[in-house]
């Protein structure tokens, strides 16, 4: 995988989506209201990635006591935590992915697409 192309989204291309998305939206429906919605959008999602995530950890901890390696559980727990990073930035679009990755059905089949994709690549523990 190449990194270069990653880092640009990242850094350049995802900013500047952010920023248009926010002039368009500041001029539809005013900048108080944007300004008001990204906060909004910040505190439900950051509640519901607690909520998550306290119920991933204990899924993990369920799968290590029954003696199985939480392999399933730690992935959709890392996609909570990205989900988490994603909601606190503010932006319609990264909100748009950080609400979409708290979907369990969303996350289970990124997992599944990345078990796929890395599979002759390392070495992936299924349950």
């Amino acid at each position: 995988m190449r990194i270069f192309p990653t880092l640009l989204a990242a850094f350049v291309v995802i900013p500047l989506l952010e920023i248009a998305l926010f002039v368009a939206a500041s001029n539809r429906i005013g900048v108080w209201t944007t300004l008001f919605i990204v906060v909004v959008t910040a505190f439900v999602g950051a509640s519901l990635v607690s909520r998550q995530g306290r119920g991933a950890v204990a899924a993990v901890q369920r799968e290590f006591l029954e003696g199985r390696f939480p392999a399933k559980e730690l992935a959709h727990g890392a996609m909570i935590l990205v989900s988490g990073a994603l909601l606190v930035t503010p932006g319609f679009l990264t909100d748009a992915i950080g609400f979409s990755l708290l979907v369990p059905a969303v996350r289970e089949v990124i997992r599944r697409w990345g078990v796929r994709r890395y599979r002759p690549n390392v070495i992936i523990i299924e349950e």
